[in-house]
């Protein structure tokens, strides 16, 4: 029982000091992978990079304590983190307080999820997401994931659009108009750095290295200019004119914002109250406002992109501050400082005495030293109404992903894995981390490659991983200001390449064609709808759901046959003779409510097929369930068969069938006699009772192999 609730107590059966070393230096080694990568997850996520760093605190230590895969190495993930934006996006601003706390309470649900499925031991509920599904769905997602960051790449900024291909039409018109050179080429630096490393010294951590350079020479070059200006420094009577309609704009979409919230409020009361007079009035209110708001935000969106359009040069005064004409309007002969400037613009209105001027790269900036606050996330139930679906679309995608990854290890080192206790530490793991201010987490494959090849005996491993991040947290947060955001885009590109896998879409097509179609399908409407990704992944499901219950209503009813090898196959597979006095017909599948008319329809088709048909032997073997409407079905049509004078016999009834067979006496019914425990035993019993005064002179049945006749 302790060993069952503890599960890392069974780490320590034969541990060693060269055990404790091996794990040291492989938590080490992913460490080095993970900080850099976590933080490039976060801001996928939409959240500040720092919080990639929480996310790599807490829960790889207590998946690996609380798991049952002594290598898998937990934390922040690139389809979970794209899938935590995509939720998240209609609830608040990324990176916006409001997105980082409804982040934290999505881990705390899905982890919560992902508990009490590993307790009631419904691991097997993931079956629900077919591999063809997954497969479309994970080739989308890493389109969908590395065209997100060519905004960064190329040091360009766009509004998101209703449909992820629309952003990225306008990201690429941006960076026809104005790309950040300096930006692209580290961004280019850290795609080579990485390339080459894992192709000549894949054992060095290539990600670390490539940050390492690119960092120090941000600081060293000044990657990063940014100034403050006040409004009347910008001498542009295009820019001044725009500036003040986006801040009208967003002026009025904050004050907006505060009218429905205490409509809103006001609502809520009059429901409570029953007052059904009020409340409509309270709603076409809250209508008008709403649309209001949205003309405001459109106003503010348009403005927005005129700025972002707008470049300046600065020249140089006197006193030194410089003052920012528009290329078009800059007198001539002026002296400039050789920079490009533009005005960084966000949500908010542009204050007049301290707008942000911005003649570099961006970087990461600020990130706070220390550990994270620890506390729960509160408790909004409406939040979390909105955010079910997606976490329980998240929780299986997210623990399919882990435990896949599970099991391609145990596969190299004989380790027998619990999916149950996977996800009890898998939930266990968003829920800490959620109190640590996590965001959703997963089993990640590239570090958990590197774990095992470093040689990880035990989940040490992954605690060591998680000190050393909590080491980096304490002391070295600093030296990760100038690390420039198109590297962080970098190594996001990079770790998704490997998630596309055209492959599977052959794999699947030639397993059967209509798995092949329906990966296909979640492929495309995945990209269509993305960002919505959960609508790509439900369709997929719907279509797996679709085809199961079309092939259980209409299984394979087939006539046998003796095929040239002596065993009974299927005549229309392998363009066999069928007898015409017997009908050997095969079953595949469970006989329930479902599909049970498609059996008697089928029968029926035979039998008015064969006019010398005397007997119809139904081949059992792939019965392996029955319901009462199958047993009904089933009994109705002895009665209908014989009354059509003609017999039927059963074969290769196993014992969970037969046992409903005895409960409602269908033995009786039928007559023990017309129940055979092979197709063999039928066969040499049925057939000359079939063939009396008839006899065929090569009959298909015995033809290949004779059987003896009684």
């Amino acid at each position: 029982m302790l060993a069952k609730i503890f599960p890392f107590t069974k780490w320590f059966d034969g541990y060693n000091f060269n055990s404790l070393r091996t794990d040291f230096i492989a938590g080490l080694t992913v460490a080095l992978v993970l900080i850099p990568q976590s933080m490039a997850y976060a801001q996928l996520a939409g959240l500040p990079a720092y919080y990639g760093l929480y996310a790599a605190f807490l829960p790889p230590m207590t998946a690996a304590l609380f798991g049952s895969s002594r290598q898998l190495a937990t934390g922040p993930v690139a389809i979970v983190s794209l899938m935590t934006a995509a939720s998240l996006e209609t609830l608040a601003t990324a990176g916006s307080p409001g997105f980082i706390a409804y982040a934290i309470m999505l881990a705390l649900m899905i982890g919560f999820f992902q508990f009490m499925l590993g307790v009631l031991k419904l691991g097997l509920v993931v079956n629900f997401l077919s591999h063809p599904v997954v497969n479309g769905f994970t080739n989308a997602a890493a389109i969908i994931i590395a065209s997100s960051q060519l905004s960064k790449l190329f040091g360009v900024y766009v509004d998101s659009s209703p449909h992820h291909y629309e952003t990225i039409w306008h990201v690429l018109g941006a960076a026809v108009h104005y790309t950040h050179w300096p930006t692209l080429f580290m961004g280019a630096l850290a795609f080579g750095i990485m390339y080459f490393l894992k192709t000549v010294a894949p054992r060095v951590p290539n990600v670390l290295v490539a940050v390492v350079i690119t960092t120090l020479l941000s600081w060293g070059l000044g990657f990063e200019h940014n100034i403050k200006a006040n409004q009347t420094d910008i001498v542009s009577p295009k820019a001044q004119s725009i500036m003040g309609q986006f801040n009208s704009a967003s002026e009025e979409v904050a004050e907006l914002s505060k009218q429905r919230t205490r409509l809103m409020a006001e609502l809520t009361t009059a429901r409570q109250a029953h007052d059904s007079v009020l409340a409509a009035d309270i709603e076409h209110n809250v209508s008008v406002v709403n649309i209001n708001m949205q003309q405001a935000k459109e106003e503010a969106h348009q403005a927005r992109e005129a700025l972002r359009y707008l470049h300046f040069y600065g020249v140089p005064q006197d006193d030194g501050h410089l003052v920012f004409y528009a290329k078009e309007e800059l007198p001539k002969g002026a002296a400039t400082d050789g920079r490009t400037w533009r005005i960084r613009i966000g949500n908010q209105s542009l204050p007049q005495d301290s707008i942000v001027m911005t003649g570099g790269g961006a970087v990461v900036g600020s990130i706070p030293k220390g550990l994270p606050a620890f506390s729960v996330p509160a408790i909004n139930l409406k939040v979390i109404a909105h955010l079910f679906p997606f976490a329980v679309i998240i929780s299986l995608l997210g623990f399919m992903e882990a435990i896949s990854i599970a099991k391609a290890m145990a596969g190299k080192t004989g380790q027998r894995l619990d999916p149950n206790q996977e996800l009890i530490g898998q939930g266990l793991a968003n829920m800490v981390g959620a109190i640590g201010q996590s965001y959703p987490v997963s089993g990640s494959f590239s570090r958990s490659a590197v774990n095992l090849q470093a040689g990880a005996v035990s989940g040490l491993s992954s605690v060591f991983t998680g000190v050393t991040v909590l080491v980096a947290l304490m002391f070295f947060t600093p030296y990760l200001y100038h690390l420039p955001q198109s590297v962080l885009a970098a190594v996001i590109m990079m770790a998704v390449i490997g998630l596309i896998n055209v492959s599977g879409f052959i794999h699947a097509w030639h397993a059967k064609k209509y798995d092949g179609v329906i990966s296909i399908i979640t492929f495309c409407s995945t990209l269509v709808f993305a960002p919505h990704l959960d609508k790509g992944i439900m369709i997929g499901v719907v279509l797996s759901l679709g085809v199961f219950l079309y092939k259980s209503m209409r299984p394979k009813v087939v006539s046998l046959a003796r095929a040239q090898d002596y065993a009974l196959r299927c005549v229309s597979t392998h363009g066999l003779k069928e007898c015409d006095h017997i009908s050997m017909v095969r079953f595949d599948g469970p006989l329930f409510f479902a599909n049970s008319s498609y059996l008697e329809d089928k029968m029926m088709e035979i039998m008015r097929a064969k006019p010398s048909l005397r007997h119809i032997v139904l081949v059992c073997n792939g019965i392996n369930d029955i319901d009462a409407s199958g047993e009904e079905t089933l009994s109705l049509l002895i009665d209908r068969i014989r009354s059509a004078g003609l017999d039927i016999s059963l074969s290769g009834v196993n014992e969970s069938v037969m046992k409903v067979f005895k409960r409602t006496h269908l033995p009786e019914k039928i007559g023990e006699d017309h129940i055979f425990a092979t197709m063999e035993k039928a066969i040499s019993t049925v057939y000359p009772l079939s063939h009396s005064n008839n006899r065929e002179e090569a009959c298909p049945l015995l033809t290949a192999c004779p059987l003896p006749i009684k």
